[in-house]
């Protein structure tokens, strides 16, 4: 069975009823992401920052977001080949989780939990953080942030991530603009090694569209399930 690497980013969970950042109508459309994510943004109002999250926080648990048939299939592709595929996602949701995945490296840090500054805890979390909410961890007040990566923040787990691309045997990148670095570099790297096949999933051509040897492009919903089961008979 191939080794498989399989990039996600907002385009799978749009058709959960989460908003994207850089689409038309998207957040960064609505906020500055200067003032919401960036520690500059954090260290200039803080309330504001926690304002932001709490809201993209309460909409992430409302019953009416699930994870749709893209989700669930690629939890499903993970089963059928224990231990041979990793997901590498760039959104900060539990869609893959809640679908069934549990091979998984969230680069950009996780909404459902929060970081002490002061003593470097990650807890996870589903309430609001207000500017003295107390650490869980240390019980010191004023130290919790959202556990995100902000502009300007290294991505989580990075040494690990090239690991598996050099490793990989087939790579495939869902629902992402290929324009937010580094994962955007993910499969120029994939190429540089030589061993696997390269496929974009998306609802468009991304902006390095052209960098994949195939690519498969409308909503995520429909295309990955059927990309999965094409798969899994090849097999």
């Amino acid at each position: 069975m191939k080794r498989i690497v399989i990039l996600t980013g907002a385009g799978i969970s749009k058709e959960s009823g989460l908003d994207t950042f850089r689409d038309a109508g998207g957040i960064w459309s609505k906020v500055r992401l200067e003032d919401v994510a960036t520690p500059e943004g954090f260290r200039a109002n803080p309330q504001l920052v926690h304002d932001f999250y709490n809201a993209r926080r309460r909409q992430l648990q409302d019953p009416a977001i699930k994870p749709n048939p893209a989700h669930e299939a690629l939890a499903h592709l993970e089963r059928q080949n224990a231990g041979r595929v990793l997901i590498v996602t760039q959104n900060i949701d539990d869609l893959h989780e809640r679908a069934g995945s549990t091979n998984l490296i969230h680069m950009h840090g996780e909404m459902l939990k929060i970081r002490c500054d002061m003593c470097g805890s990650v807890l996870t979390w589903q309430g609001d953080i207000e500017l003295f909410t107390p650490c869980p961890a240390c019980a010191r007040e004023g130290g919790l942030r959202p556990h995100v990566v902000w502009f300007g923040e290294l991505p989580l787990m990075m040494d690990r991530i090239y690991e598996e691309l050099a490793q990989c045997e087939l790579f495939v990148s869902i629902g992402t603009s290929g324009n937010v670095y580094p994962a955007a570099g993910f499969v120029a790297e994939v190429k540089r090694w030589g061993r696997a096949h390269t496929v974009e999933l998306n609802l468009e051509p991304s902006e390095g569209s052209s960098h994949f040897q195939e690519r498969i492009h409308g909503p995520a919903s429909q295309i990955v399930p059927d990309f999965v089961a094409r798969l899994l008979s090849s097999f």
